[in-house]
């Protein structure tokens, strides 16, 4: 019997450079969002801007950002912790800090995992959701956050491949 299949090899398709770069550019864009997405948090709740922080209780202001969050969790795990100045600068000094590095494009592994930490915490103070029981805002930025732990995302429209050359960085890679 002759058989009808064609003998020709299968050829495979080389990804065109621009094909190739997308994965790092969209990485990068998704770094930026979010890092201006903590940035204005960090921003707006420091000096009262008036969109999610009224413009009389900035934290410069005496406003306590902890507490205008924690509002919502009466009687929930945060509220004995809403309000305290620690808290409000721990809050602040992640909001702040992980804005500047998601920027930036350095420390993205430390920032990250910390990142990822504040989200949980954040996202554990309201559940249940309003809009949906499991997955909100904070889940998604988790889950991004962690994504960058096992990628190079700082390096394209970042410092991240500067940063991975300095001596203290290469030595400690968890600082990348």
């Amino acid at each position: 019997m002759a058989s009808n299949a064609s003998t020709t090899a299968p050829t495979t398709e080389t990804p065109t450079p621009t094909a190739e770069a997308r994965p790092p550019r969209t990485l990068a864009f998704v770094r930026l969002a979010l890092g201006w997405v903590f940035l204005w948090s960090f921003l707006d709740k420091t000096f009262g801007l008036g969109y999610n922080t009224p413009a009389d209780r900035g934290w410069i202001d005496g406003g306590s950002p902890t507490a205008a969050f924690f509002s919502d969790d009466v009687g929930g795990a945060y509220s004995a912790v809403a309000g305290e100045i620690w808290a409000d600068w721990l809050f602040m000094t992640a909001m702040g800090g992980l804005g500047i590095a998601l920027t930036l494009g350095v420390v993205l592994r430390l920032a990250a995992i910390g990142g990822a930490i504040l989200m949980a915490a954040l996202w554990a103070s309201l559940v249940p959701s309003e809009t949906n029981p499991i997955v909100d805002p904070h889940f998604i930025y988790a889950a991004i956050l962690i994504a960058f732990i096992f990628t190079d995302a700082g390096d394209r429209w970042g410092l991240g491949r500067p940063w991975r050359r300095i001596g203290l960085v290469r030595r400690f890679p968890i600082l990348r």
